[in-house]
């Protein structure tokens, strides 16, 4: 193991994470850049769609007010 990593250019301890992550989860092993692992690309996805909701909502606040102010 200790050859291998210091031919790659890697620390042993890199090496042997890497090989834990693969044991692990190897679907989801070196996902590579910007690719998120499902649970984390749900739960952004889910956070995206409730700032969405809450700015909706602050609009619909806003028109509540300006059309109750043109009621009177």
């Amino acid at each position: 193991m200790a050859h291998v990593a210091r031919e790659l250019g890697l620390s042993d301890n890199t090496l042997y994470r890497w090989m834990s992550e693969i044991k692990q989860d190897s679907g989801n092993a070196f996902r590579g850049s910007g690719n998120l692992k499902v649970e984390d690309k749900n739960q952004a996805d889910l956070q995206k769609r409730i700032r969405q909701l809450e700015m909706e909502n602050d609009i619909f606040k806003k028109a509540m007010y300006i059309f109750a102010k043109d009621q009177k």
